[in-house]
């Protein structure tokens, strides 16, 4: 589909990873519906967050049953009920739907080498403990990367991403910081060390002061660069950093 948008109506395209809607509920009284992370208002005019859960039910041989209850609490998961029938066991979970949405289904199936059936329904909307925490790429907020999440792991999530997304944008010729930021307040940074030429290749021998001078230009020109340049994001970058490893 992404391709024949861009060939037919030549536009470009980025696909990032589904959501689901919030309940904002504002200091005046106010209830909001977030779709989107990026639309996150000051957390000053926020009295508190509801997000969506589900009443998730999974029949899994017995034998793959210890896979599939890490992957539900790594998932933030709440157990509410197991039974077994024969050699097959039926787990019922009480999940975030943000947390299941995006690739829960694809690791649940990974775990269980495919032998696993998943079924859940909306229950509630249930107040938690998130936050907005964005992507910041050579000092400039991401969007497409803005996720909510879960305070108490917003640190392992936030180093998680910066480090997929230092092996997956292409050096330039500046280096580029990536930061994972809630509010102002940065939790965790990785840096793409720039590509560099060997300016003091022509230099045999003589004083030292002019590979010097000659380091010192490059330097200089490379924080120009780092102002001015445009950080170019792979198009798989996007999906491929906001997947857990569970």
């Amino acid at each position: 589909i992404r391709d024949r948008l861009e060939r037919e109506y030549n536009i470009d395209l980025i696909t990032t990873a589904p959501s689901v809607v919030y309940h904002l509920y504002m200091k005046d009284g106010e209830m909001r519906e977030l779709h989107n992370p990026a639309d996150m208002p000051d957390l000053t005019h926020v009295d508190h967050l509801e997000e969506p859960r589900i009443k998730a039910t999974i029949l899994v041989p017995d034998d793959y049953l210890g896979d599939v209850l890490k992957l539900c609490q790594d998932r933030r998961g709440i157990q509410l009920d197991l039974t077994y029938a024969g050699s097959r066991a039926m787990v019922v979970y009480d999940l975030p739907l943000n947390e299941v949405v995006f690739d829960f289904h694809d690791k649940l199936k990974s775990v269980t080498k495919g032998y696993a059936s998943f079924d859940y329904q909306m229950t509630e909307y249930r107040q938690d403990n998130l936050v907005k925490m964005q992507v910041l790429v050579n000092d400039e907020p991401v969007d497409a990367l803005s996720i909510m999440v879960h305070r108490d792991r917003a640190e392992t999530r936030g180093r998680a991403m910066c480090e997929k997304l230092k092996d997956l944008i292409p050096r330039h010729m500046f280096k580029i910081p990536i930061q994972a930021a809630i509010g102002g307040k940065v939790i965790a940074r990785e840096t793409l060390s720039a590509l560099r030429k060997d300016v003091t290749a022509k230099c045999y021998g003589g004083d030292a002061t002019r590979k010097k001078k000659l380091l010192e230009k490059q330097k200089a020109g490379k924080k120009r660069m780092r102002q001015f340049g445009k950080v170019d994001i792979p198009q798989e970058a996007f999906i491929s950093a906001l997947k857990m490893d569970s």
